[in-house]
């Protein structure tokens, strides 16, 4: 049985991570962690390019027209939905989860999603350095299994 080793060596890989600027401390820190973590894996600084979306609902076009370019290798999805007294946090969970998911499954580029969805700022914050490393590992690692799968 042939079986494909896990792989998070980022150098040479070009990533692209989209940042939602709500709930901004959150996704501050998220950035934080996921840019120390792709530079711990190789990926070299001037290889990562980040955009700024004003929310998580738009998050999945900007990944969308990233991954249509051809210049990206994985993409990154950045964000906070706090929970508030209004049914809007379902909604906007579920359709930015949904567009992240059908962005990767169109494209064919892999995309990671560490748009948090918690129920305090606590939540969140407690959260987003783990969170933001591991989207860093899962972009690196997927890049590289579809590589091998080719």
């Amino acid at each position: 049985m042939k079986e494909i080793e896990k792989n998070t060596n980022g150098i040479r890989m070009r990533i692209g991570i989209v940042q939602s600027r709500f709930n901004s401390d959150t996704c501050e820190g998220l950035l934080a962690a996921c840019r120390a973590q792709l530079l711990q894996q190789g990926v070299s600084d001037g290889d990562i390019t980040l955009a700024s979306v004003p929310g998580a609902l738009e998050i999945p076009l900007v990944l969308q027209r990233m991954a249509q370019s051809g210049k990206f290798d994985a993409l990154i999805a950045l964000g906070a939905i706090i929970r508030g007294d209004t049914y809007h946090f379902e909604i906007v969970a579920n359709e930015s989860a949904r567009g992240v998911s059908e962005v990767q499954l169109h494209s064919g580029v892999p995309v990671a999603n560490a748009i948090l969805t918690t129920d305090t700022d606590a939540q969140a914050e407690e959260r987003m350095n783990t969170k933001g490393s591991e989207a860093a590992l899962v972009a690196i690692e997927m890049a590289n299994l579809l590589k091998d799968l080719a």
